[in-house]
This record gives structure tokens, sequence and C-alpha cells, in this order.
């Protein structure tokens, strides 16, 4: 009997994200210092002849038609490049919410690459795996190694690595979903002027959260229009104890707030998750994969 491997799919946090034009081919360039939560959906894996995917978890009813979800979208890009590819049953443990700026989607095709490649032998830095991972959608590169790094261009130009301190932080979904090309819909431009740079980057907290200061996320009015609840989200976290910085992540409508400690950030969340009972509350670590 085989026994199946389990990949984390971890949540992807963007600390920063700068839209910097719309491309002829009407996507938009976009620059992001990404980060990864020490949260994730679970995606199990087991060979097998006919390539399956069953959901489970609290979110599994609202990841939508299993033929439409990127664990499958994603295998299929891969063995459209990789003749007499394997596949398995793939069961996914859907933890993290859905269309909500974390990357969960994108970090659970990640999580299919990762098993596709052990099992068929592709080494990781093969040039198939990241042309599937374009394929599937814009956070699937960046989602498939989970480091710390500044994410350019479409999603397909990452930096080295970044050396970050741990962030302490709590997550906040306020239960609405957001659709990333609604909220670009009401995007109306103004651009932060001053990219970023890797070698700039501090690697102590309190430098961190002041360069951090200076590169917002163009896309939180945008994100409002669509979904007045983050801006509740945005005050309440501003507003706990100990927070140091507060902001939304990529398209929303999840928003985070960083604290200088665990505890601080655990009770942050605690009280969140009292005050606020229909939000989805979580205090989190982030850093680069170990």
């Amino acid at each position: 009997m085989t026994t199946a491997i389990v990949e984390q799919a971890r949540a992807k946090i963007n600390l920063t994200l700068r839209v910097n034009g719309r491309r002829a081919d009407g996507y938009h360039d976009l620059e992001s210092m990404v980060v990864f939560a020490d949260l994730a959906d679970t995606l199990s894996f087991e060979p097998a002849d006919e390539t399956t995917l069953g959901v489970t978890g609290p979110y599994a009813a609202a990841s939508g038609a299993t033929a439409d979800n990127l664990v499958l979208k994603t295998y299929r890009a891969l063995a459209a490049n990789v003749a007499g590819l394997k596949g398995g049953r793939f069961v996914l443990d859907k933890q993290l919410p859905v269309a909500a700026g974390i990357g969960g989607g994108s970090a659970d095709a990640a999580a299919a690459l990762r098993h596709l490649a052990r099992v068929n032998g592709i080494a990781f830095d093969d040039a198939r795996l990241m042309l599937a991972a374009l394929r599937t959608g814009a956070d699937v590169p960046v989602c498939l190694a989970s480091r710390a790094c500044i994410m350019t261009g479409v999603g397909e130009r990452l930096s080295p690595p970044l050396r970050l301190p741990a962030l302490h932080a709590v997550l906040v979904n306020p239960g609405v979903p957001l659709a990333t090309r609604d909220v670009f819909a009401a995007y109306k431009g103004g651009s932060q002027e001053h990219a970023l740079s890797p070698q700039a980057v501090p690697h102590e907290f309190a430098a961190l959260i002041d360069y951090l200061g200076a590169h917002g996320n163009d896309l939180t009015d945008a994100a409002i229009i669509r979904a007045p609840a983050v801006a509740d989200v945005l005050a309440a976290l501003r507003a706990s104890p100990g927070a140091r910085l507060a902001r939304m992540s990529g398209s929303g409508s999840t928003c985070f707030a960083l604290f200088a400690t665990a505890d601080e950030a655990k009770t942050a969340a605690s009280h969140l998750a009292g005050a606020y009972r229909p939000w989805w509350v979580a205090p989190v670590v982030l850093g680069p994969r170990t």
C-alpha cells in the first residue's frame, strides 16, 4: 500500500504591492515584497493511474467546481510539456479563505507542482515547472519556492531570497471574497514612485517597519470600493495595541498587522476574534520557507 505524501501550501502575504502600469497584453506589471505564513492548506498526493482531486476542510465548498481547481489546472499545464507525466490522487484540506488576497489557490497549485516534480524526477529548477506555474496563475511562481522575495513583472521575475526577521502578525478576513479582476477594474492609478531594492531591504525589525511604511499597497483604495469592509478591518487592526503596521495583502480582502512580539500578536488576535465574530482571525509568523 502506497503512503500518501503531504505538502504544505502556505499563505502568501504581500507586504507591499506596487502597480507599475498595464501592459499591451492586458496584464499589469507589479512589484511586491512577498513573505509566507506558518498557516497553510494541506495537499496530500498518492501516485495513481488516474489523476483526481478531493477537497475537504472548512473552505471546501467555497473552492468551486473541482474540475476548475488550480491543482488540476497545473497538472494539465505541466502534462502539456512533459510527455508521460505521472499523476495521482490529490486530496486538498482547504483551511485558507478563498479569493482573499493570500494566494491560497496559487499555493495549492504550487504544492501540486512540487508533488509532481518529485514523483516524475523533475528538478525544481526545471524551466518546465516555471512555465506550468505561469500558465496556471500569476502568484504560482512565487509560491513554488515559498520564500520571502521581491516579485516583479506579472509574477515571473523573483529576486534572490530576502533575509528578513520573523514577523509576528495577525491576519484578518471579513468574510467578503474579492476577485482580483474586479479590484483592478476599480483601480484608478496613482502608483508609488520609489521602487524596491533587495539590497536596501533592512534585516532588523524596527528598520524594516520604517522601510515598509514608505512602500504601501496600491490596490487598497480600489479594494475598499469593491468591499468597504476592508476599511473596517484596517481600522480595527490599526487600533490594536502594539500594531506597528497594518495593511491589506494582495488584492484583498485579507489584511494584516505586524507586531514586535508573539504575545502582542496573540493578544490582538484574541481581542479581534471576540469583538468581530464573523471575521476570520489568525495569529501567524511570517518568514522565509525553511
